[in-house]
């Protein structure tokens, strides 16, 4: 049950989708908004758009899965920095790769993880309780990491982190902890041994043909 709910988790954590529906419900019991800028309100502004859609589309998309598809990878793109987490997955074997060939990895991994967990979020339950714990500023403020919880009934709660940072002018999430557990720091030790013994560019090759694949649970 658990492994089930952290699929969904990862797939609407990707969207940065869960925890800001958290974070709607917090300050609305506060009687607060987060300030204009903050990580905090590019969380608050992205989980009304990405769950009222959801809600809306819902049957559509569970009929057309192209569709669906569609609307991840629209909303991945605008709240996730899909090459720059490209580049700490790759870690040392990224040092010196062009752009493309990150470019190229990060498009392949995207893909592979939407395709996996991507239909998670049509169960995902939009009255889970989450809770947000703490929004701590690293490096300078460089980095934001903001810590949630998800609350289910009879289970323990899941602790779920994330970190972004600023793009251009944006927030965007690069990393996410579910239960301490780094997805990065997951792929990067799931594709050591490939990219050990094949280039970047064909590891690309391999997860978009689904010779690969990632698996962020371990389900």
């Amino acid at each position: 049950m658990k492994r089930s709910l952290i699929s969904i988790v990862l797939a609407s954590a990707l969207l940065a989708g869960a925890p800001m529906l958290a974070l709607a419900q917090v300050t609305a019991a506060a009687g607060t908004a987060p300030a204009a800028g903050t990580p905090s309100a590019m969380v608050l502004s992205n989980s009304t758009r990405i769950l009222s859609t959801l809600e809306a589309r819902r049957p559509e998309f569970s009929k057309n899965r192209a569709a669906l598809s569609q609307f991840i990878s629209t909303e991945f793109t605008q709240v996730f920095d899909r090459d720059y987490a490209a580049r700490l997955v790759l870690g040392t074997h990224g040092r010196g790769a062009s752009d493309a060939d990150v470019a190229a990895f990060a498009d392949a991994l995207t893909g592979s993880l939407m395709q996996r967990y991507g239909s998670a979020l049509l169960d995902f339950n939009t009255k889970l309780k989450v809770r947000i714990k703490s929004e701590t500023p690293l490096r300078g403020g460089a980095i934001v990491k903001v810590s949630s919880e998800f609350l289910r009934q009879g289970g323990e709660p899941i602790p779920v982190d994330y970190l972004l940072r600023k793009n251009g002018a944006q927030w965007k999430v690069f990393d996410v902890m579910v239960e301490g557990v780094s997805f990065v720091q997951t792929f990067r030790n799931q594709f050591d041994t490939p990219l050990n013994q094949k280039s970047i560019a064909q590891v690309a090759k391999d997860l978009k043909a689904g010779k690969l694949q990632a698996q962020a649970s371990g389900n």
